[in-house]
């Protein structure tokens, strides 16, 4: 580890940066301590009443293993209302740049794009674009469309990282139909030999009940009645969507937060007659469901049968 760097003669002093010298100095005794430092700070001064879209950094982006160099090549960026000339140069960029490249880059720029869409973090977005270049290296979806690949790679990483969403929701956030991007996934898991855990309806609890602004309680009925739901075989065949909606349903009827079927359907994306049908194998078992510290506002018998 290399030595600070320091004044000889008066080390306890805080040496001064010049940095149009680009030198650090000892202000006791005038000693130029080091010289051609570099500047970390940024190029140019940035000033309040700026409104100019303009970025005005001529440095890259940050070094990319998914791509061919690092992504260390340069790149031509035209902002709104750029010249004819910038646009003819950000094309023939875009033209030299191999087939993977720039099938990569485009796959990155839809992941990133549909990530926000539905709010999803940086870290599930890096992961569906490294799932998305091991199904590149493969060739295993050659000639399929490019945004449907990219698509399953991100339902693939929100599965992976245990924050799921429903095929449903990623078709609402991509221009290709849910057939298609469930034929991808197919194909992935399938060459890639990518190992899923079961999706469950506990998956979903946290986001649906958030969603429907029902508290931790309701939550954790709602979880509860779910699991037994399913241990006791009563769900035979139903996905663990419309599970976690019939029994948020059967929780807040109970409670003070009455949700109808019809709000719990439109947050799970399931529709309303499925919920109730869910919910009419649960009504028959509901005493044995709840939990035993439940606070019930209204009681078993007095619940919807349907």
């Amino acid at each position: 580890m290399s030595a600070p760097v320091q004044c000889p003669v008066h080390p306890d002093v805080h040496l001064i940066e010049d940095h149009r010298a680009g030198d650090l100095v000892c202000p006791a005794c005038g000693l130029v301590v080091g010289d051609r430092l570099v500047d970390v700070g940024t190029e140019w001064r940035s000033f309040s009443n700026e409104r100019s879209g303009n970025d005005p950094s001529r440095v890259g982006a940050p070094e990319n293993p998914l791509l061919s160099g690092g992504d260390l090549s340069t790149t031509i960026a035209v902002g709104f209302g750029g010249s004819d000339s910038d646009n003819s140069l950000a094309n023939a960029q875009r033209k030299s740049m191999n087939n993977t490249d720039r099938q990569m880059t485009a796959a990155m720029s839809l992941i990133r794009e549909m990530s926000e869409r539905i709010h999803l973090p940086r870290n599930i977005q890096e992961n569906a674009s490294r799932i998305f270049k091991d199904v590149l290296d493969s060739r295993a979806l050659r000639g399929k469309n490019n945004e449907a690949q990219a698509a399953a790679c991100l339902y693939i990483a929100c599965r992976k990282d245990g924050v799921p969403r429903t095929f449903k929701e990623i078709c609402a956030v991509s221009r290709v139909s849910k057939k298609e991007i469930g034929r991808c996934f197919k194909i992935i898991i399938r060459n890639l030999e990518t190992n899923l855990e079961q999706i469950t309806s506990a998956d979903f609890m946290s986001r649906f009940c958030g969603n429907l602004y029902l508290p931790n309680s309701i939550q954790a009925a709602a979880t509860r009645i779910a699991k037994r739901a399913v241990d006791m075989d009563l769900v035979a065949g139903r996905t663990p969507i419309s599970i976690a909606a019939a029994a948020i349903y059967m929780a807040s009827q109970a409670s003070s937060e009455k949700r109808s079927a019809k709000e719990i359907g439109d947050v799970a994306g399931a529709a309303e007659i499925t919920v109730r049908q869910t919910y009419k194998l649960l009504y028959p078992k509901a005493d044995e469901l709840f939990p035993e510290d439940f606070r019930f506002v209204t009681p078993i018998d007095a619940l919807p049968n349907s």
